[in-house]
């Protein structure tokens, strides 16, 4: 059986869009990556459930939403990268007061949503370029508020398209920082489980007050970052009491250059694609700032995105 004739098998009764050596450039932020193997875009989240059972045992499965928070190396992604954004979209109130959103809203999405329904608590959300996903997965914040704070429960889903609700107790939580506690790890018996969707409690009061602070916030984040240009938001942790972009603009950064990679002038804990860049060039430059403001500064800054893929593009015949 061909390759052709195990696609076809594979994608009998879905209803998503399957499509090989598809450009992860084309679903970063960044505007880099090389092609990953397959790319399943499901139609909702019972396709994708159906999806994941016929994904072969020890498949490499990435699943992505926005692509915001995300380097994919230049030779790309072996096995199959699935994309919640477009698919997972469902956003509604619960019966019993919660918001419901599936992991491939929009985070801005949620907090105007929430706004609209008189519930607040919600304004820092649009800060975040993401997804609830990837909120989600690394607890993102900004603004002074964090994702998992207004969580009550989730849904995941586990490589076998099994869906199960969990609670915050589940995961050990901290600054950017979310991950499944030993205990619920081996109560699951599964190595690997995504975020679905997500029930959050905001609190009732004002909606109008809420817009407002999201347009404060949203003019605050356009003055100050370099939203024109492609980037992946922060791209390191702030150290305890500390700022990344401080440590990096103190040692002179801003504006230093690998290829098409930019510390951005604006932000210099944002790199900017001016035009033209690899990968590898942004991946060289995130090394440089580290090495740099450890010399100098004598702090290690961890990296807030995420780095996948091969460096190289492999020989897969």
């Amino acid at each position: 059986m061909d390759m052709a004739e195990q696609m076809t098998m594979m994608m009998h009764g879905l209803r998503g869009d399957l499509k090989l050596r598809e450009p992860m450039s084309r679903h970063t932020s960044w505007r880099v990556g090389g092609p990953a193997d397959r790319a399943y875009f499901p139609a909702d989240l019972d396709d994708l459930a159906a999806f994941l059972s016929r994904v072969p045992p020890g498949e490499p499965l990435h699943v992505v939403g926005l692509g915001s928070n995300l380097l994919v190396r230049d030779g790309g992604l072996r096995g199959t990268v699935v994309f919640t954004h477009g698919a997972l979209q469902r956003l509604e109130l619960a019966g019993d007061g919660t918001l419901y959103a599936e992991a491939g809203v929009a985070s801005p999405k949620v907090a105007r949503f929430a706004s609209v329904h008189d519930y607040h608590g919600a304004e820092f959300l649009a800060g975040i370029p993401g997804t609830i996903g990837g909120a989600l997965a690394m607890n993102a914040g900004c603004y002074g508020s964090e994702t998992w704070e207004w969580v009550t429960r989730v849904l995941v889903m586990d490589r076998r398209g099994v869906l199960r609700e969990r609670d915050p107790r589940d995961y050990e939580i901290a600054y950017r920082h979310c991950m499944l506690a030993p205990h619920a790890s081996r109560s699951s018996g599964q190595d690997e489980e995504w975020f679905a969707a997500a029930w959050f409690r905001f609190e009732r009061g004002d909606g109008a007050a809420a817009r407002e602070r999201i347009k404060a916030l949203l003019s605050r984040r356009i003055a100050s970052q370099p939203l024109g240009q492609p980037n992946a938001g922060s791209v390191f942790r702030n150290p305890p009491g500390d700022h990344a972009a401080r440590l990096i603009e103190s040692c002179g950064l801003k504006g230093h250059r690998i290829g098409g990679a930019v510390v951005s002038g604006k932000h210099a804990n944002f790199i900017v694609n001016e035009g033209g860049a690899r990968a590898a060039d942004v991946e060289a430059l995130i090394a440089y700032v580290q090495e740099t403001v450890g010399r100098e500064r004598g702090v290690l800054l961890e990296r807030e995105v995420r780095v996948i893929g091969d460096a190289e593009e492999v020989d897969r015949a």
